[in-house]
């Protein structure tokens, strides 16, 4: 099975990670623009080469999963990280609130239809892990699942055990994948709470980012303390050799984008997908087939 590339923002999994000590920007010294405005087109042009070669071979996968409080990036990262992978190889999925269909399903569902094709690489805006994260903050969002013994779930000891079953089928989907081809690339992009104010009242004052906010934001700030706790949570919970976490720097964009991109170019580069070799008895013929062309 294989296991990602080792990173400097990488979270192990001996579960001792602490919001705490993540930061949220680098020295400024790592922050030149320039640098890191060509950094990011050398890594995007590699990766879009890598790319080709993980499609053409059709047997392997990647799926990158994007979470974060608001305004931290994820669009604009996505945006910026795969602006020149071919479209045909890759598929973007985001993740809102759960649909009446989806909320007949078990809570995996919805993430399961959108999974990547051999070949593909998969991008989760938002996944699977809201359900340990907007709901383990809302935990009243439960009533709506329809899950079998609601009552009891809700109380306190019983909460907590739910907690505990949810990042074990995280673990178990994704152990899953891994043993089928797929390999899951997890990115926290974490922005600090006084760069997420200045970014919400940056969507405030331009016209044309106004479309970008809404009130359930400023609500859903003001349960940060809450989020970070649950963030940590799951972190240590479900960051795996197979399918780890990456605590990213948000606060500088540019630098956000270009850790991202390195980190996938990492690891395809690991993973080292190769052109398929074509059969012998169709090689036999490329020279008749040749002559055959420019005879015409």
């Amino acid at each position: 099975m294989f296991e990602a590339a080792n990173n400097k923002y990488l979270i192990n999994h001996s579960e001792d990670f602490k919001i705490s000590d993540a930061i949220t920007i680098e020295d400024k010294s790592l922050l030149d623009k320039r640098s890191l405005k060509d950094e990011l087109k050398s890594l995007t042009k590699e990766l879009g080469e890598l790319q080709h070669q993980l499609y053409a071979e059709d047997r392997r996968s990647i799926l990158c999963v994007f979470q974060a409080m608001d305004a931290a990036g994820k669009d604009s990262t996505i945006r910026a990280v795969f602006n020149r992978v071919n479209p045909t190889g890759c598929h973007v999925s985001s993740f809102k609130k759960p649909s009446n269909l989806e909320l007949e399903h078990d809570f995996m569902w919805r993430s399961t239809t959108r999974l990547p094709e051999r070949g593909q690489i998969g991008i989760f805006n938002r996944s699977y892990y809201e359900e340990g994260l907007v709901v383990k903050v809302h935990p009243e969002f439960l009533k709506y699942q329809r899950l079998p013994n609601l009552p009891r779930i809700l109380d306190d000891k019983s909460l907590a055990d739910f907690w505990e079953n949810r990042y074990e089928s995280f673990n178990d989907f994704e152990k899953h994948l891994a043993r089928n081809g797929t390999l899951v690339l997890k990115f926290w992009l974490n922005v600090s709470k006084e760069e997420q104010k200045n970014r919400f009242l940056s969507r405030l004052d331009e016209p044309e980012k106004h479309w970008k906010f809404s009130s359930s934001d400023l609500k859903e700030r003001g349960y940060w303390d809450d989020y970070m706790q649950a963030y940590q949570d799951l972190l240590n919970k479900t960051s795996r050799p197979w399918a780890p976490w990456h605590a990213i720097p948000a606060d500088n964009k540019l630098y956000m984008r270009v850790q991202v991109a390195k980190i996938i170019v990492e690891n395809l580069k690991k993973m080292n997908p190769q052109y398929p070799i074509a059969d012998q008895k169709e090689v036999s013929q490329f020279d008749e087939m040749r002559e055959a062309l420019n005879n015409e």
